[in-house]
C-alpha cells in the first residue's frame, strides 16, 4: 500500500479553498473519474477510483481505477497497452469527484474497440422510448484480438 496520504475533510467553508487533497469516497469507498483527452478535450471513460487507486495513479502517472464488476483495481491498459499518462488531476469544489487530463495511448479508451467510450448521444427532440444515435462509430481496434473472447 502507498505511503501518500489524504487530508481530514474540514468543514464545508474550509473545503472551498483549501489546498489540501481530501477526497469524499462515496458509501462504497468509491470516486467518479472522468478521463479527458488533454489534446482534444475529447470525453475518453468514466470510471471510479478507491483510495488505493488514486494513490496508485498519482504515483505512476498513469490512470489507475476500481473496477466495480471485478471488484478489484484495474491499471488501464495492462492488458490492452492502451494507457492514460496523467497530465492533471482536477477535483472539484466538494472533491467528490475527479477529472484526469490525460494522454490516451494505443488505439482506444473503450472495450468496444472504440477511441470514446462517449459514442452515442441521445436524440433531440426525444421520442419514447429515448432514441440514441451514434456520433463516432468508427472502431480503431478489434477488442476480441486485444482482450480475447
Amino acid at each position: 500500500m502507498s505511503d501518500l496520504q489524504f487530508s481530514p475533510r474540514p468543514t464545508k467553508k474550509e473545503l472551498d479553498e483549501t489546498n489540501l487533497l481530501c477526497p469524499k469516497f462515496d458509501d462504497h469507498g468509491l470516486i467518479a473519474a472522468m478521463a479527458i483527452d488533454k489534446d482534444t478535450n475529447e470525453p475518453l471513460m468514466l470510471a471510479y477510483m478507491n483510495e488505493e487507486s488514486l494513490k496508485l495513479t498519482i504515483e505512476k502517472g498513469e490512470a489507475v481505477y476500481y473496477s466495480r464488476s471485478r471488484q478489484e483495481i484495474w491499471h488501464k491498459g495492462a492488458t490492452s497497452g492502451h494507457t492514460q499518462t496523467i497530465h492533471e488531476i482536477r477535483t472539484d469544489c466538494d472533491q467528490d469527484a475527479l477529472i484526469l487530463i490525460v494522454t490516451q495511448k494505443g488505439a482506444g479508451a473503450c472495450h468496444t474497440g472504440r477511441k470514446s467510450c462517449f459514442y452515442r448521444s441521445i436524440k433531440f427532440p426525444p421520442q419514447s422510448p429515448v432514441d440514441l444515435h451514434f456520433v463516432d462509430d468508427e472502431k480503431t481496434f478489434d477488442p476480441d484480438k486485444v482482450y480475447g473472447k
